[in-house]
């Protein structure tokens, strides 16, 4: 018994003991546990202080460097400003100056318009002071002639208008005289400044195309190549290219004949691509010709744009651009007409500076005035109006369409932009070089000049002198009075215009000669 209570007693000691080991291991766990917690809090804690004052850091440099920016982001907007202001305020100057200089012009005109019209006032009194007296005097006359003459009074009045007439005319062709001689100086001053000018700040070199192209050979034998087995390759180059080939009349040379220089071009580098390569047969010469003609196509772009951007004319149609590529490869009289066209294009742009007009607008006139010359021979009509309305057609406005038009006079200029295209190609076809016109042309213009000055009454003799420059007509002088004489080479040159209205300037002198003849008997 007692050993029951013994083990009794022990088993609960030791479950007390063993209660009290938990018991104190789970306190121990858990003071460690809070431990572990309050370190972790506090590390917590310390990262939290910490990143709250990255964050502010962070936060302070964004705010300096955001700052910073808005301030050079001002400071730029200030500097853009202030320039925006300089060149509102150059504008304004200019304007300033404009409508000073607008207003000076206007004042001119105005003062010219009072001028002229107290001129005309002054005029109408005299002209009504005229009237008056020549009332009075046809009255006198009137009476003289009836009482004398023993006229009728209808008789006497059909004597009086033919005097009438004869001294109207008379004193018409004074005035007419001395306001054409006003306006020409006046206009002759002008004209020569501006052409003077326009010539000295442009010149430019000019080539002569013919009809034919030369292809030089290293050696004689390559013609047996061109020619090939029974004049295969030769028949095959001239049916694809449409040129004729000559190779027997020149020494190490082959001959390229034809009216379209672009044909003759492609001959030349088919050619030249074959004798490279060395390949030379009916195939390889198709194969070649196709190649070289998609890059002669090629070239003629790359030609049209480089002549657009050197003139900066702007943006033009890709089907004009062409075209303007294809002038290389074309001649107007002896000018290539490509630079032919450039140089008017640099003329008419000078001109249109002179005159305060759009430069681009000239050039770009100037520079399609003969784009007619490069389109295909089944459009019908002069080049001038194939050009115009290939420019209209192709985005151009009426403006430059109407100066294409009428460069050759076939329509009458109505804008000055006309008027300084025409004067730019006058000047580029006759300086020196530009034209070697043919014996018979020169003969048959003396003619024709000399045959119209002959249809008049009076004339006994007419002389086209100075390459046709200048008209001598010898009149009788029985028959042509001084003042005739005016009007009769006014007349004259007023036909020459209608019937020859591309001739240029022509001088008409009238030479009118009095002979008094007597015999010693």
């Amino acid at each position: 018994m007692e050993l029951v209570i013994s083990i009794f007693l022990g088993a609960v000691a030791g479950a007390l003991a063993v209660w009290l080991v938990v018991k104190l291991q789970s306190r121990i766990k858990e003071k460690s546990l809070q431990a572990e917690v309050n370190r972790i809090l506090s590390r917590a804690k310390n990262e939290a202080v910490k990143l709250e004052k990255e964050a502010r850091n962070k936060t302070k440099d964004f705010e300096v460097k955001a700052r910073k920016n808005l301030e050079q982001e001002l400071q730029k907007m200030k500097s853009q400003l202030k320039s925006k202001e300089q060149q509102v305020d150059k504008q304004i100057s200019d304007l300033a100056q404009e409508e000073k200089r607008l207003k000076y012009q206007h004042e001119g005109l105005l003062q010219g318009l009072k001028d002229k019209e107290q001129k005309i006032q002054t005029n109408e009194i005299r002209i009504a002071d005229q009237k008056q007296l020549i009332e009075k005097e046809l009255n006198d006359l009137r009476n003289q002639l009836t009482r004398v003459a023993n006229m009728s009074e209808e008789e006497a009045r059909r004597l009086l208008m033919d005097a009438l007439v004869s001294d109207a005319k008379k004193a018409a062709i004074e005035k007419i005289d001395q306001i054409e001689k006003e306006a020409e100086k006046e206009a002759a001053e002008k004209s020569k400044k501006i052409i003077v000018s326009s010539m000295a700040r442009f010149a430019s070199e000019y080539t002569s195309e013919r009809t034919v192209s030369v292809l030089t050979l290293k050696s004689e034998e390559l013609k047996g190549k061109i020619i090939g087995r029974e004049g295969r390759n030769i028949r095959t180059l001239e049916a694809l290219c449409g040129v004729d080939l000559i190779v027997d009349d020149t020494p190490e040379a082959v001959v390229i004949s034809g009216f379209d220089p672009i044909r003759r071009e492609l001959a030349k580098m088919t050619i030249e691509k074959l004798l490279e390569d060395g390949r030379v047969h009916p195939a390889r010469i198709e194969e070649v010709v196709e190649k070289q003609r998609v890059e002669l196509q090629r070239q003629i772009k790359d030609e049209g744009e480089k002549v657009i951007e050197e003139l900066s004319v702007g943006q033009l149609h890709p089907e004009l651009i062409r075209l303007i590529g294809s002038m290389r490869y074309r001649s107007t009289v002896t000018q290539t007409l490509l630079y032919h066209s450039m140089e008017v294009a640099y003329l008419a742009g000078v001109m249109a500076s002179e005159v305060g007009m759009d430069i681009k607008q000239a050039r770009r006139a100037g520079l399609l005035h003969d784009i007619g010359k490069c389109v295909d021979h089944t459009f019908e009509g002069s080049h001038a109006q194939v050009g115009a309305e290939f420019a209209k057609k192709f985005g151009e406005n009426e403006g430059i369409v109407h100066a294409i038009r009428s460069h050759h006079n076939e329509e009458t200029p109505s804008t000055l932009l006309a008027h300084i295209v025409i004067a730019a190609n006058l000047i580029s076809n006759s300086r020196p070089g530009a034209r070697r016109p043919g014996m018979d042309n020169f003969i048959k213009r003396h003619a024709e000049l000399e045959s119209i000055a002959n249809s008049f009454e009076g004339v006994l003799r007419a002389f086209a002198v100075q390459a046709g420059r200048e008209i001598r007509v010898m009149v009788e002088a029985g028959r042509v009075t001084e003042d005739m004489s005016k009007m009769l080479s006014r007349d004259i040159l007023k036909k020459i215009e209608r019937e020859l209205p591309h001739v240029g300037a022509i001088k008409v002198v009238v030479l009118r000669e009095t002979r008094a003849v007597e015999f010693a008997r």
